[in-house]
C-alpha cells in the first residue's frame, strides 16, 4: 500500500494524498479525464481492481478483473490529453506505462478513450 505522504504512483509530482488517494478513497471522483488516468494507473500499482471497476464504462466493462500480482508497474508518462475536461464530455489520454514481471520489462501505449456521464469521467477502452 503507498503511504499517504509519499510520491504518488502517477508521477504528477504530488503526494499520493493530494493526488490519487481521494478519488481512490471515493472522496471525491476524477475532474479531468488525465486526472482519471493518473488515479485508474495508481490503482493498478496498489491492486483496487473495485476502483478499476467503478470507473470502467459501463459498455466495455468486464464483469470481474482479476489482477496479475506477479506485475510491477514502474512509471507512468502521459504523452498527451485531447479534451478531457471539466466542460467536455469526452476525451483521451496518450500514455506510455512500464511494468515489470519476471524479471522481464514491459511498454504500454495507449490512447484511452474516456466520457463523462452523471458528474462522472469514465474509461472506455484503450482507443484505435
Amino acid at each position: 500500500m503507498t503511504e499517504k505522504s509519499s510520491p504518488c504512483p502517477c508521477g504528477s509530482g504530488k503526494s499520493y494524498d493530494q493526488c490519487c488517494e481521494p478519488c481512490l478513497s471515493g472522496e471525491h471522483p476524477a475532474t479531468t479525464a488525465e486526472a482519471l488516468m493518473r488515479s485508474r494507473y495508481t490503482a493498478y500499482v496498489v491492486g483496487d481492481s473495485k476502483y478499476l471497476l467503478a470507473t470502467w464504462h459501463a459498455s466495455t466493462r468486464p464483469e470481474t478483473l482479476k489482477l496479475q500480482e506477479s506485475l510491477k508497474w514502474q512509471g507512468l508518462k502521459i504523452k498527451s490529453t485531447t479534451k478531457g475536461q471539466q466542460r467536455d464530455t469526452s476525451g483521451t489520454v496518450e500514455f506510455v506505462a512500464v511494468s515489470k514481471t519476471d524479471g522481464r520489462a514491459h511498454r504500454l501505449h495507449e490512447n484511452s478513450r474516456f466520457s463523462y456521464e452523471d458528474s462522472q469521467w469514465f474509461y472506455i477502452d484503450g482507443g484505435g
